[in-house]
C-alpha cells in the first residue's frame, strides 16, 4: 500500500471504515490518522498527517515471538494454484501474498506480538474470547479475495490510499515507488515495511523524522514463557480476566 500525503485530508474516514468493517473497539485501532505539525523542516514549514496501519513487514518481528504451538498450514497462490506448506504459530507471513495474518482460534492473547511490533500496529482485543486475542490490519484479505478493495482504501475520500501488487511494475503502487515513495525505516528498525508514503520533501521529512521507530522493541520473555505455562490452566478454568489479565495483573 502507498499513502499519498499530498492527497490525505485527515478526515479519518479510513479509520472509521476500518472500525465499522472489523468491529474494532473505540479505544483501539487497526488504522489511525495522526496530525503532524506545523513544524519547521530543512525544506520549509510542514503540516501533514500520519495515516498508519500494519506494515506487513518482510521480516515481521511479531511472528517470531508468538508462543503458540506451530501447526502445518498449506498456502495457495491466487491465480496459479501453487501451494506451499509451512509450520506456523498463531501468526504468520503468507508466502504468496506477503500479508501477515493471525489465527484467532489459536492466539493465546499474551500480547507478545504487540510488544514486538516497532510500529505499535497490534493490540489485544479483550472482547475476543476468554483470554482476549491479538488483532491488527489484515489488508482486508477477505474483501480482496472477493475482488474488493480494503475498507480503508474504498472509503478514502481523497484517493490517498493506493493498494496493489508492488511486484507488478504496471501497478499504481509500483509507479509510486518509482516516483519516490518511502518506507519508514531507521538504522535500528529495518524489517521491510510494505506500506510506503509519498509526498513533498517537507511533509515526508516531518513524517519520517517524527514517526519512524528508532528502537526495535523486545517482547517480554517472561510474558512468552508464562503464556506457554498458563495456557492449559486458562483453557481448563475459563479464566474470567483472561491470560493477559494474569500476565499483567
Amino acid at each position: 500500500m502507498v499513502i499519498d500525503l499530498e492527497k490525505c485530508i485527515g478526515c479519518h474516514a479510513c479509520a472509521v471504515a476500518c472500525k465499522a468493517e472489523w468491529d474494532v473497539p473505540a479505544d483501539k485501532g487497526r488504522n489511525w490518522v495522526k496530525r503532524l505539525g506545523p513544524s519547521n523542516t530543512p525544506h520549509g514549514l510542514a503540516s501533514t498527517y500520519y495515516p498508519g496501519l500494519c506494515n506487513h513487514c518482510d521480516q515481521p518481528a511479531c511472528v517470531a515471538v508468538c508462543p503458540a504451538d506451530p501447526v502445518a498450514m498449506t498456502f495457495t497462490e491466487a491465480g496459479t494454484g501453487k501451494t506451499k506448506t509451512m509450520e506456523v504459530a498463531a501468526t504468520w507471513k503468507d508466502p504468496f501474498d506477503g500479508t501477515v495474518q493471525i489465527d484467532k482460534e489459536r492466539c493465546l492473547g499474551c500480547g507478545a506480538c504487540a510488544d514486538a511490533c516497532p510500529y505499535s500496529a497490534r493490540y489485544v482485543n479483550p472482547a475476543l474470547g476468554e483470554d482476549g486475542k491479538a488483532d491488527k490490519c489484515t489488508f482486508c484479505v477477505e474483501r480482496v479475495a472477493a475482488g474488493l478493495e480494503p475498507a480503508c482504501v474504498q472509503t478514502c475520500l481523497a484517493g490517498a490510499r493506493i493498494f496493489g501488487d508492488l511486484n507488478d511494475p504496471k501497478s499504481e503502487v509500483a509507479k509510486y515507488v518509482k516516483k519516490g515513495a518511502v518506507k519508514m525505516e531507521s538504522d535500528a528498525v529495518k524489517i521491510g515495511p510494505n506500506v510506503r508514503y509519498f509526498g513533498n520533501r517537507r511533509d515526508l521529512h516531518l513524517l519520517t523524522e517524527s514517526s519512524t521507530p528508532q528502537v526495535m522493541p523486545e517482547a517480554s520473555m517472561r510474558r512468552i514463557m508464562m503464556a506457554k505455562m498458563l495456557r492449559p490452566l486458562t483453557k481448563k478454568a475459563g479464566t474470567k480476566n483472561g491470560l493477559l489479565g494474569i500476565l499483567t495483573g
